[in-house]
């Protein structure tokens, strides 16, 4: 199955009536009997596709600042048939979303979010070969990349259950690029399209 039906199937799913997804921005105050959450407990889950952190990626998030400030932490995955080897790819995102617009009772969107992200790939082709390259003969790092990310989401806000907040469901893309990739246009301008050197990520991100 290919990701992208894999992010629509997992969306439908969440949108469903027994889905379970941090509070929104404009999301009414928990009553004082409500149950609260240990503060290490991740506030979502995530799953996407592409951005440079894997084919697919999942993991998990926290929610800051009445929701405008997100950290998130997943793990990527390339099958060998498109790198020539299995990667796997630890990530980490920062973003910020300094404000979002309601579009209806259980509809709001973030028209924008930016941050940045590291990543770290394991499995790249002769990363683990000592002594076939000397020291210098990269002057980057096959390893490690880190970048700025731009992007929106669009959520829809579940009915609250119990007298707890509404949790939410959202569809997010995000654009960007990485040290590597800005060097090279910085240096080249004249052979690189600023186009050839962003990534897309498309995926879907669930509160609980």
């Amino acid at each position: 199955m290919r990701p992208l039906t894999i992010l629509c199937a997992t969306a439908a799913l969440l949108l469903a009536p027994a889905a379970h997804a941090s509070e929104p921005d404009s999301a009414p105050a928990k009553p004082t009997d409500a149950p609260t959450h240990p503060w290490y407990r991740p506030r979502h889950l995530i799953l996407q596709t592409g951005g440079g952190i894997g084919m697919i990626a999942a993991g998990a998030g926290y929610a800051y600042l009445n929701n405008k400030v997100e950290t998130d932490i997943l793990l990527g995955y390339v099958p060998k048939r498109f790198a020539g080897s299995t990667l796997s790819l630890a990530s980490a995102k920062l973003m910020y979303s300094p404000f979002t617009v309601r579009l209806a009772e259980q509809w709001q969107l973030k028209p924008l979010t930016v941050g940045g992200y590291f990543s770290y790939t394991h499995g790249t082709l002769n990363d683990e070969e000592r002594g076939q390259y000397t020291a210098d003969y990269y002057w980057f790092s096959t390893d490690t990349r880190y970048g700025p990310l731009a992007g929106s989401r669009v959520s829809y806000l579940r009915p609250a259950r119990n007298g707890a907040a509404p949790k939410a469901v959202s569809l997010f893309y995000e654009l960007g690029s990485n040290d590597l990739y800005l060097h090279s246009y910085l240096t080249n301008t004249q052979g690189l399209s600023f186009g050839q050197i962003l990534t897309l990520a498309i995926g879907v991100k669930a509160d609980f």
